[in-house]
């Protein structure tokens, strides 16, 4: 492996990936916009190549009427079929999402607009309600609502976040806490003090130690029996029972300079979770949806890729498990992307972008595992989360 820093003109080879790729970037970028790693000729338009495929992963099916002792969501967040098919192109017609023997499409919208974002998104995933665009596990009113994760809780199993995004940013915070204002970050991260929740994991420690009110949110989840980890060492290396992991103090870097946090994290939290009672856990592909408003077809690739490998681990130890739902989604679709050419065989594409915003078309629902066949079928978001709600014992 190889690859020096994005602030110059490299060749990436990460060893674990299995291709080469060129990136071209700014240096003097200070957020996570970036310069593409593709070769940009089309004005709007985008165009990326993969040297060589990562292999996928093969699993059988589970016996469709066993009990469900686990719940395992993955929101590919702004992923909807036009990146998933271009995914699947740059990988040579090959994903482990192929492995979803049924599938549904599920209907976006919020409730005071057609055109949603992940907060009103992520929340009628979460907790079965449609509600206001910008709104957290609140109804339109601003009551809050209890979510998959507060119900999985109740039945007494475990319970785990893990993202590359910002812990208390919308999708994550979907699942544990409750806001009328997505932007009241300070406040939305205060209210993981006390959650609960067993695995906590992502972005965003600016919102956890350098706060206005002068409380350090770390020292406070210490005291609550909490692990305080920052690197893989120490995802890697974790024995304990409740675990917080902070990784930037924003959001994560793209996933070629931050490495397999998000994979190594969601194995993790498997190991951690699984007990008698069983256990829920959310896990979400954030930067899918970054990139795409960003309209870089190559970055988004990437971390489609790693979401991609998650689903097949996830998959796998499902199988074996034998008594583990596992749904896959999108709180939205981003970018009005378009797949206007490219080749198969030879791994690439060429892409179109009509919006760095939020499109309104219907996501896919994939599910594996018993009762996976109440999935198929055209719905709401928050009939989505309602079907899952129901078969939770």
């Amino acid at each position: 492996c190889c690859r020096s820093t994005l602030r110059e003109t490299v060749w990436a080879c990460p060893c674990s990936a299995g291709f080469c790729i060129a990136a071209f970037a700014q240096g003097t970028d200070q957020g996570r916009d970036l310069s593409k790693y593709a070769d940009d000729s089309f004005g709007e338009d985008d165009k990326y190549h993969v040297e060589t495929p990562y292999q996928t992963v093969s699993v059988s099916q589970v016996r469709r009427n066993a009990k469900i002792k686990n719940v395992i969501v993955l929101i590919g967040d702004g992923m909807g079929l036009e990146q998933i098919s271009t995914g699947w192109t740059l990988n040579g017609g090959h994903l482990n999402m192929d492995n979803f023997k049924y599938a549904g499409y599920s209907r976006t919208y919020a409730s005071d607009r057609l055109v949603n974002d992940s907060s009103s998104g992520g929340t009628g995933v979460s907790s079965g309600i449609k509600t206001k665009y910008g709104y957290i596990g609140v109804d339109d009113d601003g009551n809050p609502v209890p979510s998959l994760l507060h119900y999985a809780q109740s039945l007494g199993k475990k319970t785990g976040v893990t993202v590359t995004c910002r812990i208390n940013d919308s999708t994550p915070a979907d699942f544990v806490c409750h806001s009328t204002d997505r932007h009241e970050e300070e406040q939305i991260a205060s209210q993981y003090i006390g959650c609960g929740v067993d695995f906590l994991s992502g972005g965003g420690l600016k919102f956890w130690k350098e706060r206005s009110d002068g409380r350090d949110l770390v020292e406070e989840m210490k005291k609550d029996g909490y692990t305080f980890v920052d690197d893989l060492e120490g995802v890697r290396s974790f024995k304990g029972d409740k675990f917080l992991g902070l990784f930037a103090p924003l959001d994560m870097d793209p996933v070629l300079d931050r490495g397999p946090v998000l994979r190594e994290t969601a194995r993790k939290a498997i190991e951690v979770l699984d007990n008698k009672k069983g256990f829920f856990l959310m896990i979400e592909g954030s930067q899918i949806d970054d990139w795409a408003h960003r309209n870089k077809v190559g970055y988004m690739a990437e971390e489609l890729f790693e979401f991609d490998k998650i689903i097949g681990d996830v998959l796998q130890w499902a199988e074996k498990d034998g008594h583990t739902l596992v749904i896959v989604t999108a709180d939205h679709a981003t970018g009005g992307l378009t797949l206007i050419d490219g080749s198969l065989e030879n791994r690439e594409v060429k892409v179109h972008y009509s919006t760095k915003g939020h499109n309104g078309i219907v996501v896919p629902v994939f599910a594996y595992g018993p009762h996976a066949e109440d999935f198929v079928g055209v719905y709401e978001n928050a009939e989505l989360s309602r079907r899952i709600h129901a078969l939770m014992k």
